[in-house]
């Protein structure tokens, strides 16, 4: 997994509540789970005309100029600025996956689905949650002034402004060490590498028959 520690990048809008996670990642993209390959199926009802299907080249799909991905000035978007709510629906890890295969790190709303919030930090994406009236005033800053950039500093917990102006957002101390040093579940894991080798080996001495091991009589 990709650390997290600060970053700097384009902000684009979702700029409307109870998004979720169907409208992010559709059902009928959801048969592989090799987590790559779905950013360009991010919101694939929203920006693209025609029906999508698995696999299928998305270079030459019709594309819905009023969906704001497809603007020129948000090309390059790295950081998301949603609304209330988002990410609700279905569990479907897929939806983390797609954001960030499209080149997501952040998204800041005021709230999340509880399932999404959880699955955004295990795959390297930071949900922040900044108050509605903080949120209000980013979308009319970003809406005035094309290339709009944010500053995340997840060590600091600050997100900063072009302008200069900080907010602070809370974070759990567990979720933000995996994030900082870019550790999933199986990182975790693996940091135990040499203790899980002793227990094995420890293990094929007391019980080695649970290893297939034919023990002389």
């Amino acid at each position: 997994m990709k650390s997290f520690t600060q970053h700097k990048g384009i902000v684009a809008p979702m700029d409307r509540a109870n998004v979720d996670t169907d409208m992010i990642i559709p059902k009928n993209f959801l048969k592989s789970i090799k987590r790559t390959g779905f950013g360009k199926n991010l919101f694939d009802e929203l920006r693209y005309l025609d029906e999508g299907q698995p696999d299928q080249d998305c270079s030459q799909r019709p594309l819905n100029m009023d969906f704001p991905l497809n603007f020129p000035r948000y090309s390059g978007a790295s950081v998301l600025l949603a609304r209330e709510n988002f990410g609700c629906g279905s569990s479907r890890e897929h939806a983390p996956w797609a954001l960030d295969d499209y080149g997501f790190r952040a998204i800041i709303a005021p709230s999340y689905a509880d399932i999404f919030f959880n699955n955004s930090f295990k795959n390297g994406l930071l949900p922040i949650i900044l108050s509605a009236e903080i949120v209000d005033q980013l979308f009319s800053e970003m809406y005035a002034s094309e290339g709009y950039e944010l500053t995340i500093d997840l060590a600091a917990q600050v997100v900063t402004t072009p302008a200069g102006e900080s907010f602070s957002f809370e974070v759990d101390e567990f979720r933000k060490h995996c994030l900082l040093n870019g550790l999933d579940d199986i990182g975790l894991t693996l940091q135990e590498a040499d203790s899980i080798r002793e227990y094995e080996e420890r293990r094929k001495q007391q019980a080695p028959w649970l290893f297939g091991a034919i023990v002389a009589g």
